[in-house]
């Protein structure tokens, strides 16, 4: 079910979108929801709106706006906003209906083509009498929480890719004359955003090639090497800080924002939305062909939303960069104080990159600004442009659990580079098994925050792929601890088996036809029972009929896989297999089982490299049956082997101390 209820509004007059002032006398159409068109009437002259708004940039000709007047301009163009809200009908009626799950955010999608209509800061609106919240900011009342996002109306949606694997461009610049801005700040945000997804290296040289892999500086930017940096690689998000600054254009006063100049050193190039677009979606190069396109941008810049100025084709920057293709753009309409815009970018890039809803990190980023930075209204400075597709719920969900596979996987590197017992600068053991300690309690504690995320408790298929995943988490925390052969991390070890055979179990419940779960789930019982006759003998007895249930529903939906899905299909055949050593019925060879083995995994090399994943953890499992210090058993050792071979699985050269080691153990 989703949790996010949409509404969208839009705002039409006839005309070209610019040279048209604001007047009470211009009507505009609101159309929202099934109902009909209402006129709309704006209460402003265009010089009226204008003194108003220069009331809230906090100076006025170097003349500090006093705090009491800017509240009071505040309120009193809020109120005016949202009475105009009010005479659409429609919107009261959807907001009304909203009331009654309070669970949900509102999303209103404000649709303007009129560049006049980009000068009144809707963020400010005050509920009138009927809205959630009378009385208070639309966008801060917590009775029944709204966002809204303006976006540009065009004929034909625009594409949005959201799953995609994050690269920050960070592009900053203080030209000679202006004010230093807080880089360092914006930096250290950025990099505690991304942290969870750095690898973790011991060398300091290694850790910031890990640390580039993910984000790109532009010191001092000039346009030229922004273009330059956005031909060469691909970024799915963009950061700019800089000072917004005004210049001239065919007569007319506009916002820009301050770069470098490319051809004067020092001096600043006051660079417009039009330029800006075509550097940020350049063609790449023939190595990486397309044209790049970030998902995000993010603009912690003075007056990017701001449009100054109607007469002339061109709306704010927000508003062309959005207009240029780039799905969201996040601005500001107003001066944005230093510590706004510190705040602005750790709240944005920290939960975008946990895979959060922008539209749900946007209602957050107003209370945070609200309740941080009481003494300003950068609260209602932010404005977002935003194009939502239909299944954008879907992408930010496949997003988000990529996010949290890639943050296991992280700190499952990290384990293994741990346990590396040939690594030159090995650790000290108790500093080891400390960091192994932290390591499974983060693993485990960002697995219970996935699973207990309501879109897995809705969905059964969901679900127990969460679950599957939990499990197979817990089996490489035992295996971790297995492989030290230590006394202290038997119990250690023995715990994280149950929990994973326990994960297994329920995944097979909330979905009955997962052949892999039950598949993983019969690998632990068998490895986790007592290898006594009898103990064996119980096992086949109790487990035998869902082995086969598994091979049978395996066997029913191999053709009707493709590519990547046949891969893993093809995997599971061959372990339930060789599980069929331990869990099979009457029919079951051995025989036959090794050769099935072999054409499973000959299927799997005609589809896939030895370098592609799906081969080497098919390999690192069947490694697990065959070594000796994880899960071998005589019954299933030759199996084992044959699949690897087939996989083409070559055993590492020792060195003279491992072969040592290899002699020491037989």
């Amino acid at each position: 079910m989703s949790e996010i209820r949409n509404i969208k509004l839009e705002i039409l007059r006839p005309g070209p979108a610019h040279n048209q002032l604001i007047s009470p006398l211009t009507p505009y159409l609101a159309l929202c929801g099934a109902d009909g068109p209402v006129t709309v009437n704006l209460p402003f002259e265009q010089r009226q709106l204008l003194v108003r708004l220069e009331r809230l940039r906090y100076f006025i000709k170097d003349a500090k706006v006093a705090q009491s007047q800017r509240e009071a301009e505040l309120r009193e163009l809020g109120e005016t906003i949202g009475q105009m809200f009010g005479q659409v009908p429609a919107l009261l009626s959807e907001l009304g209906s909203a009331r009654s799950d309070k669970k949900k955010l509102v999303h209103l999608r404000l649709s303007l083509s009129a560049f006049e209509l980009g000068l009144i800061p809707f963020e400010t609106a005050i509920a009138p009498d009927g809205f959630p919240g009378s009385g208070s900011p639309l966008f801060l009342q917590t009775n029944t929480p709204v966002t809204m996002t303006r976006e540009v109306r065009r004929g034909r949606p625009l594409p949005v890719e959201w799953n995609r694997p994050p690269r920050i461009l960070f592009i900053f610049a203080s030209p000679d004359g202006l004010a230093t801005v807080p880089a360092e700040k914006h930096l250290t945000a950025l990099r505690r955003a991304i942290d969870p997804w750095v690898a973790v290296k011991d060398d300091q040289n290694e850790k910031l090639k890990e640390i580039k892999k993910l984000i790109t500086i532009l010191p001092e930017a000039t346009l030229d090497q922004v273009r330059q940096a956005c031909a060469k690689d691909e970024y799915t998000h963009v950061h700019i800080l800089a000072h917004g600054a005004t210049y001239d254009s065919a007569g007319d006063h506009r916002y820009g924002l301050a770069l470098c100049s490319s051809t004067r050193p020092g001096e600043a190039d006051i660079v417009d939305g039009e330029r800006l677009a075509i550097a940020l979606t350049m063609d790449r190069a023939t190595a990486c062909p397309g044209r790049s396109r970030p998902t995000l941008l993010s603009l912690a810049t003075c007056d990017s939303a701001n449009v100054k100025s109607v007469i002339i084709p061109g709306g704010s920057i927000a508003h062309e960069l959005h207009a240029a293709g780039i799905p969201w753009v996040f601005a500001s309409q107003f001066p944005l104080w230093m510590r706004a815009s510190n705040i602005y970018t750790e709240v944005l890039y920290t939960r975008l990159l946990r895979g959060a809803d922008p539209r749900c990190v946007l209602h957050e980023l107003r209370q945070r600004l609200r309740t941080s930075c009481p003494e300003t209204h950068d609260w209602a400075s932010i404005v977002a442009y935003a194009t939502v597709p239909w299944d954008f719920e879907k992408q930010v969900m496949a997003f988000r659990d990529e996010q949290t596979r890639k943050k296991i996987d992280i700190k499952f590197a990290r384990l293994d580079d741990l346990l590396d017992d040939h690594k030159p600068d090995k650790q000290s053991g108790n500093k080891i098994k400390i960091e192994m300690e932290t390591l499974s309690s983060a693993i485990r504690q960002e697995l219970k925050e996935w699973r207990e995320d309501p879109v897995a408790q809705s969905n059964s298929k969901e679900r127990s792929e969460r679950l599957g995943l939990s499990a197979a988490s817990e089996k490489r925390i035992g295996i971790a601890y297995h492989t030290q052969q230590k006394d202290e991390n038997k119990e250690l070890t023995a715990q994280a088996y149950q929990n994973a055979c326990e994960f297994y179990q329920k995944a097979v419940k909330s979905e009955t036809t997962n052949y892999w779960a039950i598949t993983q789930y019969l690998s632990m019982l068998a490895i986790t029972s007592q290898t006594s006759e009898a103990g064996m003998s119980l096992l086949k007895d109790n487990y035998s009929n869902l082995w086969q249930s598994a091979l049978q529903i395996n066997q029913w939906q191999l053709p009707a896989t493709k590519g990547i899905d046949r891969v893993w299909a093809n995997a599971t055949l061959a372990e339930l297999e060789l599980l069929g050593v331990i869990f099979g019925n009457a029919q079951y060879t051995k025989k036959n089982a090794k050769l099935e083995i072999i054409r499973c995994c000959k299927k799997i090399m005609e589809i896939c490299t030895p370098d592609e994943f799906p081969v080497r953890s098919t390999v690192r499992q069947f490694l697990r049956y065959a070594n000796k210090k994880i899960w071998y058993r005589k019954e299933w050792a030759d199996l084992a082997q044959a699949a690897l071979d087939s996989l083409g699985y070559t055993k590492p050269e020792m060195t003279q101390d491992q072969d040592q080691d290899s002699k020491d153990e037989s």
